[in-house]
């Protein structure tokens, strides 16, 4: 995760970053809706005006979803920390 502060006035501002590498389109397709499913069960710990670039790797298609969720809750801490 990659995220930039900005203006708190305005809302948090979320892009996922999946490339050709974690599979074909069907694949990475899922892996977005997983990782934007995760996103909005925390969408309370993003902070008004950051932007936020979630990636994904190649494992991210065969991990479990509650491993996807907890991995998010912790990056969202540590962009919280900084």
């Amino acid at each position: 995760m990659t995220f930039l502060p900005g203006d708190p006035s305005l809302p948090p501002r979320v892009a996922y970053a999946v490339g050709k590498r974690v599979g074909p389109a069907v694949v990475r397709n899922r892996v977005r809706r997983r990782l934007r499913a995760a996103t909005m069960a925390h969408r309370a710990e993003l902070k008004p005006g950051t932007a936020y670039l979630f990636g994904a790797v190649p494992a991210a298609a065969t991990t479990p979803f509650a491993e996807i969720d907890a991995a998010m809750g912790e990056l969202l801490a540590v962009a919280d920390r900084s």
